[in-house]
């Protein structure tokens, strides 16, 4: 089983759980994160760190988000693994919340 980073992290890109992920399976995009799921270890750890709750565990990921799962596995084989927290966008707060944000999400 793996973690999955869904639609609330898009343009809010927290990285708290970064910084407690024992196996760095985090990725990071323009806007977004990635949990590479080959490396992660359901370690349970990152999925509290979150401050805009977007992470879920697979097994309980909601329906409307199993999406999700194949655009992290994807975006983790391009994007640079990131293993220390850095500054949120400025505007985070603004968005975390907002819903139905995958048109946005960076590529």
């Amino acid at each position: 089983m793996t973690y999955v980073v869904t639609d609330n992290c898009i343009k809010c890109k927290y990285t708290d759980c970064v910084e407690v992920c024992p196996v760095d399976c985090f990725h990071e995009g323009p806007n977004f994160l990635a949990i590479d799921p080959d490396l992660c270890i359901d370690c349970t750890l990152c999925e509290p760190e979150c401050p805009a709750k977007a992470i879920y565990s697979e097994d309980d990921l909601p329906l409307e988000w199993d999406h999700f799962l194949d655009i992290n596995a994807e975006l983790a084989e391009r994007w640079p693994q990131i293993t220390q927290k850095i500054d949120a966008p400025a505007d985070a707060g603004e968005w975390d919340g907002v819903p139905d944000k995958l048109p946005l999400l960076e590529r």
